[in-house]
């Protein structure tokens, strides 16, 4: 092979299309489709070049790498796309064509697993490459999502002739819902560019129909003039009507006795900030003025504010743990006119006192604000003064200032990061500071009797929501102390104590309240996260402390002045499972009340993007900020008039309603219809939400503060020994941000007195990340020196990583992927190298009390649970063996889920049954490690201890010690007497319908079956034939001189029978037809190794024995269920074959399997096929799901996929699998068996014959007959189905057919329901052999429609198993006959029971 395809493929981006379900671990995949038409045809590499196109829309890669094929018989290959902005189509389908026909001449492979495999060996990878995940391809007969090359996982493919395309996309990923606008968007896309082909690609509009009623209308009017009034004169209202309402509790502290808790009224705190507002005014400050507040958390601070808003002040806050350069930067933004220090805040650092002194005009101070126990306020002596200042002014107290301000006048300036170096300060306006308080408290239940939280970074702008909301509603504000905040665990307590409501909180103070906290909060209803991405684990952290509360997350800036749009998650008691298919990040949400959240086309400004597209976010609403003081220039560019509609339609329409208010006078510029440009990018989801998908430009947040990197980079430039950076933030093994800056350093004679010389250490084979941390240690420490004196603390790099040189791109931009993230590894390996920084002991020790913790919650759990409550359990006790079950098993799951506030899988404790493992598996679950379901997924001791027994090797042990040395095997039946034939599980489902078979389809043979039946007597056995029969309508009283019952146990030798029945038997069988097993999919293989091993070896053995014998084994392709079968089909099917052979050896599934059924039956058919080496001759059948009669519809309804019919329809919703579904009706099924058993279809070997529907119906189609019979069910992706059967069956406890089988339906049904295609030849080989004795020829099968699924609905409302449908269907249900004996005895309990088969 050439290196064509090595270097073409060389570091390829994997475009990702936006999806809306939190991706599935180990790769899961649930197929699904959706299909569509264009009006006329068009050429394929016109279509490719439209989905090319569209994920550059959709994703924003530049680099575009698609699958594609020239036809359908021809292997796959790669084309690779590099997109511009300005690209025209026309331009496009050129280098699509190109790019085609190149790589289309470099398929000299027979698969793309070539291709990985060769890179994987080229590079020395561990695993096969990726090499896409996203295909466009002609339409075949066998398309389908998944994929046979080694390394790839692919999303989405699109199949297509040209005119019709078909959708193929993971359901784990996908919504249906977005699915269909990619199509519509596919769809507006070929049309728009068939006018013009010219049409630059990044203009095209996205925008359908079926959209333009979620997204946002940027024409409406957003209340321009409805000013509320301002947050101070509201405040004092409330002051004047409940003056002794608590407003401001500052409370103890758990570290110091001699604190204790302040509660100050609204009245006192009216009072103190009209003596501070009045000072101020009195003291020189006009309306407009800035005024500088050097805070600290606490009551002080909120009169301070107030104080300074009563004033017409703008207010400013500078936090004293800014480094003292940093507060001069400040300053010289600001330029305030006056200066307010809280005494708890301590004295400026004379590096400041200097630069006010030198630099500023302040005429007036408030040296040492504070406020006593009760209420009056003291303010410090002036320099020169023994008096307070404050002193002449106590008679002021109830007196207001008399400022009146306007909407646009100017409440507040903060401060926000700037590009170099200096950052920015943001003047708010009156307007937004009370507008949206009333909407806040109807929609999420805010009132007066509400206890709010201060919890912000007192001079980081959410500081003004702490404390302006519980004004606004005259509620309360719970100050805690610095203890409360900065020891683990204590916030919760803290909020636990004091009753807290609502809470304020940047994701990072939400981890800091839920760190090592164990304190229920109760109280607390709603919590509102503003700052930074919040997570899903933010989420379950809290939830897990405070059952009640509503997760709000919020997104806003600075510029927009507060947050501007919501996404609220519901209480884990309203809604348990609300947070179970969500993303781990957290969607912006909608915008607020008259606030739109607008996602503007980066190309085209002039159009909002459609639903997936990446954009910029602009903010549209009354409400934002005034903009940046003193930078006119960067005001134009981020604060934009509306293009979209008319400004001059609000001027009128103002005009028109104003009422001549007096704050029109006092501060207002007009109805200003302005856009805020965020440089956030985002996308709108299918039901209008916006997520965020990073910066326009670099500017980031970490714990909640804005940083621009350019400002980083900056300061790091200007150090002497850095001649190269760049910053980065990029998420650690914990998914937390991490600001990483890469450096060269400047090579100079300076440099080698930062430069240590580093050993020589194989372990870490010479790792260069490693050696340059350690050589390089020293500069990187005075780095951060340096940058400490220039940023704040949050904006210093965590790591800083000296390169030789900075990878570049084709485009001579610095190529960041390729820059390395030290792993915990690298940075271990440092840590030992130089000596420091060592691992603290007693983690291993701690790790361990957790364990034992949760093992004694697990045991607890389990005592709660069991129905027989043992006297103790130890870590070696199985779930099972206690006495639980599969029901059981899922309502602990449900259990434990709610304690610990976990997703643990259902399957884990099947997987897992002892205390011990259980624990395990759990706490991996806790420490966000993947757990591992399959047979195998786990390494030493942990697998030893898991492991029951190799059901492959115990196969052979039995080979090898059980079977006889030969076995001879019949040539040919004689026809001239009677055939006689060894029945066992006629009593079942199956069974009865192989008795049927034998006794009533060849009229001109004669038959006699010798009935194995568990019974008390003969009598009995023939009375447990007779009523099965009965039950499913087929029994005939003739049969009874045909049939001799065979009373014995199979898993004994000889069945238990003496000598003399057992001789008699061998010598007068001709066919045995092995149907009996033991059908349980929870029990271990060891706990069905007896019925279903050891007895198939006995009735084997019945062979080996007499006459010669035919012998034939019902399996199951549970035989079949593992990942290397179902990919081994999917290459069949790509090769135009028609499935997994019959003559398969079943190698693949000697480990694996994941279930003891499915192994008995690997087991099984393994010592079969040996006796078959050994001169046996016969044939095992392999069925799938056994369905009901054909003709009257008499069915098993203890049944897996009837549970599916009847809980869906009990649901209402029906999950949109999109697998093939191996149905044969029961007839069917019995008619192959029987076949296969008189006339095996090899003459030369024991052979295998596969039962497969003719036609396959898809899970989702026979599911959705539901609806086409009438039944009010929907269809619904499969994340969705499955949170709401969970709600369904555990938050509102309705009874469910499906509630036995959760464990399997909600763990991961699809990708447990995907099985191989199968090819049946043999089957039909032996139906046409029977064709001549039967005189019918079934050889083309029989499978599962529309019309059959009717019959089967008929008979299931019949039998009371299914209501009647509520609804006219489009499909009118048939007439079944069920006599009223059928009928009786399935009333009785008869008709459920399990078939053998699966």
């Amino acid at each position: 092979m050439s290196d064509f395809w090595l270097n073409y493929l060389d570091n390829p981006t994997l475009s990702v299309l936006p999806h809306d379900f939190l991706k599935p671990a180990n790769n899961q995949s649930v197929e699904a489709t959706h299909s569509f038409e264009l009006d006329s045809e068009i050429d394929f590499n016109h279509g490719l070049a439209t989905f090319g196109a569209l994920i550059y829309r959709l994703t924003g890669d530049e680099d575009i790498v698609i699958a594609t094929d020239v036809e359908e018989s021809n292997p796959a290959f790669i084309i690779r796309l590099n997109l511009t902005p300005e690209l025209t189509f026309s331009d496009l389908i050129a280098k699509v064509s190109q790019e085609f026909e190149v790589n289309s001449k470099h398929v000299n492979y027979n698969s793309l697993s070539e291709i990985s495999q060769s890179i994987k060996s080229a590079k020395k990878l561990d695993e096969n490459p990726p090499l896409f995940r996203l295909s466009y391809q002609h339409a075949h007969a066998n398309q389908q999502l998944s994929t046979t090359v080694e390394g790839s996982i692919r999303d989405l493919a699109i199949f297509t002739d040209g005119k019709k395309f078909s959708i193929y996309y993971n359901a784990l990923l996908y919504t249906h819902e977005r699915i269909v606008i990619l199509g519509e968007q596919f769809t507006s896309f070929i049309n728009a560019t068939a006018k013009d082909l010219k049409s630059t690609i990044t203009k095209v509009n996205l925008i359908t129909k079926f959209q333009k009623g979620h997204l946002p209308d940027p024409t409406l009017d957003l209340d321009w003039s409805g000013f509320r009034g301002a947050i101070q004169d509201i405040f004092q209202k409330n002051a004047e009507d409940h003056p002794e309402r608590p407003c401001v509790v500052e409370t103890k502290s758990f570290l110091d006795p001699s604190t204790k808790t302040r509660t100050f009224t609204y009245k006192q705190i009216n009072q103190a900030s009209n003596i501070v507002g009045n000072y101020l005014k009195e003291t020189g400050i006009k309306k407009g003025d800035i005024v500088m507040i050097y805070a600290y958390r606490g009551v002080d601070l909120m009169i301070a504010v107030m104080g300074v808003l009563k004033a017409g002040a703008t207010f400013s806050v500078i936090d004293p743990a800014y480094p003292p350069a940093r507060q001069n930067i400040y300053l010289s933004v600001a330029k305030p006119a006056g200066l307010i220090g809280l005494e708890k805040a301590g004295t400026l650092d004379s590096l400041v006192v200097d630069y006010i002194k030198d630099e500023l005009n302040v005429i007036t101070t408030i040296p040492q604000l504070k406020v006593n126990d009760d209420g009056s306020l003291v303010g410090g002596s002036l320099e020169g003064q023994l008096e307070d200042c404050l002193t002449t002014y106590q008679s002021f107290a109830d007196k207001p200032t008399g400022v009146i301000v306007g909407p646009d006048s100017n409440p507040t300036l903060s401060f926000t990061s700037g590009s170099e170096g200096i950052p920015k300060g943001v003047l708010g306006r009156h307007y937004s500071l009370a507008y949206y308080f009333p909407w806040m408290s109807q929609r999420f239940g805010l009132s007066n009797k509400d206890k709010f939280t201060m919890l912000s970074g007192i001079a980081h702008d959410p500081i003004q929501r702490d404390m302006f909301t519980p004004l606004f509603l005259g509620a309360q504000l719970l100050v805690p102390t610095a203890d409360d905040i900065g020891t683990p665990g204590k916030l919760a307590d803290w909020m636990a104590e004091y009753g807290a409501t609502v809470t304020h909180l940047t994701p990072a103070m939400g981890q800091l309240l839920s760190a090592q906290a164990s304190t229920p909060i109760p109280t607390l209803h709603h919590a509102f996260f503003v700052g930074d991405i919040l997570t899903k684990r933010d989420c379950l952290r809290l939830q897990t402390l405070a059952e009640n509360v509503f997760i709000v997350n919020m997104y806003g800036t600075t510029e927009t002045q507060r947050s501007v749009s919501y996404f609220e998650i519901k209480s884990r008691k309203s809604d348990a499972t609300y947070l179970k298919n969500l993303k781990d990040v957290m969607p912006a949400g909608t915008g607020m009340y008259n606030v739109q959240l607008l996602v503007v086309n980066r190309n085209d400004r002039s159009q909002t993007c459609g639903v997936g597209e990446v954009g910029e976010i602009y903010v549209r609403a009354a409400g934002l900020a005034e903009g940046y003081r003193g930078l006119p220039e960067l005001n134009k560019a981020k604060f934009v008039t509306n293009w979209y509609v008319d400004p001059k339609e609000w001027i009128k329409q103002d005009e028109a309603n104003s009422k001549n208010e007096n704050w029109r006078s006092e501060g207002w510029l007009g109805p200003r219809d302005r856009l805020y440009r965020t440089g956030d990018l985002g996308r709108y989801l299918p039901d209008g939400n916006v997520e965020c998908c990073g910066r326009a430009d670099d500017q980031v947040k970490i714990r909640g503060f804005r940083i621009e990197l350019g400002e980083i980079d900056t300061h790091l430039s200007q150090h002497p020994l850095v001649r190269e950076n760049v910053t980065l933030v990029r998420r650690d093994k914990n998914e937390e941000p991490t600001l990483i800056s890469y450096i060269v350093p400047k090579d100079s004679p300076e440099l080698k007195n930062f430069k240590s010389e580093t050993q020589d250490n194989d372990e870490e084979d010479h790792d260069p990340i490693v050696e340059g941390l350690v050589a390089y240690r020293e500069l990187i420490k005075d780095i951060k020196s340096h940058l400490k004196k220039r940023l704040a603390s949050y904006a210093v790099p965590t790591i800083i990583v000296p390169l030789v040189k900075l990878p570049l791109n084709p485009n001579g931009k610095v190529d960041k992927p390729k820059l390395p993230f030290p792993d915990t590894a690298q940075l271990e390996a440092v840590a030992k190298l130089i000596s420091k920084n060592k691992v603290a002991g007693g983690s291993e020790s701690t790790e361990q009390e957790q364990l034992n913790q949760l093992e004694s919650q697990i045991v607890d759990l389990w005592l709660e649970v069991l129905p027989n409550r043992p006297a103790s359990i130890a870590k070696d006790d199985s779930f099972f063996d206690l006495g639980g079950h599969s029901i059981l098993g899922t309502r602990m799951i449900f259990e434990l889920r709610k304690k610990l506030n976990i997703e643990v899988p259902l399957g884990v404790i099947f997987k897992n049954p002892t205390v011990e493992s259980f624990a395990k598996e759990v706490e991996k679950i806790i420490k966000g490690e993947e757990v591992q379901l399959a047979d195998g997924g786990n390494t030493g001791e942990e697998e030893q201890s898991t492991e029951v027994i190799d059901y492959a090797k115990d196969a052979a042990d039995l080979t090898a010690s059980a079977l006889l040395s030969s076995y001879e095997s019949l040539k040919k039946l004689d026809t001239s007497k009677a055939i006689n034939v060894f029945l066992t599980g006629a009593t079942g489902f199956l069974g009865s319908f192989i008795l049927h078979n034998i006794l009533t389809s060849r009229p001109d043979l004669k038959f006699k079956v010798f009935a194995h039946v568990r019974a008390s007597s003969v009598e009995a056995g023939l009375d447990r034939l007779r009523q099965t029969g009965k039950t499913y309508g087929i029994w005939d009283e003739k049969w009874v001189s045909s049939i001799e019952v065979v009373l014995g146990d199979l898993s004994k030798s000889k069945f238990g029978l003496s000598d003399e029945k057992w001789s008699t038997l061998a010598q007068t069988i001709d066919v045995i037809i092995h149907n009996g097993a033991f059908v349980h999919w929870v029990y271990p293989y060891s706990q069905l190794r007896d019925a279903n091993v050891i007895g198939t070896i006995n009735v084997l053995n019945l062979c080996g024995e007499g006459k010669a014998k035919y012998f034939s084994f019902v399996s199951s392709t549970s035989s079949l269920d593992t990942d290397f079968f179902v990919h081994l089909s999917d290459e069949l099917l790509a090769q135009g074959k028609d499935g997994l052979s019959e003559s398969d050896d079943l190698s693949g599934s000697a480990k694996g399997l994941g279930n003891g059924y499915g192994q008995s039956k690997w087991a099984a058919e393994y010592i079969i096929r040996q006796a078959g080496k050994r001169g046996l001759r016969g044939c095992i059948t392999r069925p799938g799901y056994v369905t009901g009669y054909g003709k009257t519809g008499a069915s098993n309804t203890d049944d897996f996929l009837l549970r599916m019919l009847k809980g869906s329809a009990e649901l209402g919703l029906y999950p949109d699998i999109n697998n093939n579904v191996n149905m044969v009706p029961v007839e069917q099924v019995a008619r192959v068996v029987v076949a296969t058993a008189f006339h095996p279809p090899q003459d030369d070997e024991l052979a295998v014959a596969h039962v497969t529907g003719h036609p396959r119906i898809k899970f989702n189609d026979f599911l959705g007959t539901l609806k086409s019979y009438g039944y009010a069910v929907e269809k619904a992706d499969y994340p969705t189905w499955r949170s709401a059967l969970e709600k369904f069956v555990i938050e509102e406890s309705k009874e469910s057919a499906l509630f036995p089988l959760l464990h399997f339906v909600l763990d991961n049904l699809p990708q447990d329901t995907k099985a191989p295609e199968l090819d049946d030849s043999n089957a039909a080989k032996s139906l046409k052999l029977d064709a001549q004795w039967t005189g019918q020829d079934y050889s083309s099968g029989k499978g599962i429609d529309e019309e059959q699924m009717g019959i089967y609905i008929s008979y299931l409302i019949k039998t009371k198993f299914l209501p009647a449908p509520t609804e006219a269907g489009k499909s009118k249900l048939p007439i079944v006959e069920v006599s009223q004996e059928s009928l009786d005895l399935i009333e009785g309990g008869a008709g459920a029971r399990s078939s053998a088969a699966k």
